[in-house]
């Protein structure tokens, strides 16, 4: 937890829940939505230097995703959690657009809480969907039977 503490010490754009969000939103992609395909993933120079282990020969690769199945995911994620609130919650994170949420991947990779491959980019999380839209007025209420 201490790399995350520097981390928010460092960059104060965001609050803690919004990391806490983006993880719990990745497991949700993988275990709810089903997205994800096996693939080796870059390990960050700071990761090498504190003795974590490489992925061993015969390893399973992690599940991968990309920018824009991951915003997918928080969205949906968002929508089943905060419902019609879920713009107003993720701007009292300090959250506003798709690319918050790719600076907040890009500084967990940062400090070695995250992954990513050698053709993903920091760009792929820009304009995947706009929060008016994809969060307001996309947002169905569901009614008990």
């Amino acid at each position: 937890m201490a790399p995350l503490l520097e981390l928010l010490k460092r960059d104060r754009r965001y609050r803690l829940q919004a990391y806490v969000f983006v993880y719990e939103a990745l497991e949700y992609a993988h275990r709810v939505l089903g997205l994800g395909r096996p693939q080796r993933s870059e390990r960050p120079a700071e990761e090498e230097d504190i003795g974590l282990p490489e992925e061993a020969e015969g390893e399973p690769a992690e599940q991968h995703l990309t920018g824009q199945e991951l915003c997918e995911a928080i969205r949906r994620y968002a929508l089943e959690q905060f419902g019609y609130m879920a713009k107003t919650v993720f701007n009292q994170w300090g959250v506003y657009t798709t690319s918050d949420f790719g600076e907040i991947v890009y500084n967990l990779i940062s400090i070695g809480k995250m992954s990513k491959t050698p053709e993903d980019r920091r760009e792929d999380f820009d304009n995947v969907f706009d929060f008016e839209e994809g969060l307001t007025r996309s947002f169905r209420m569901k009614l008990p039977p």
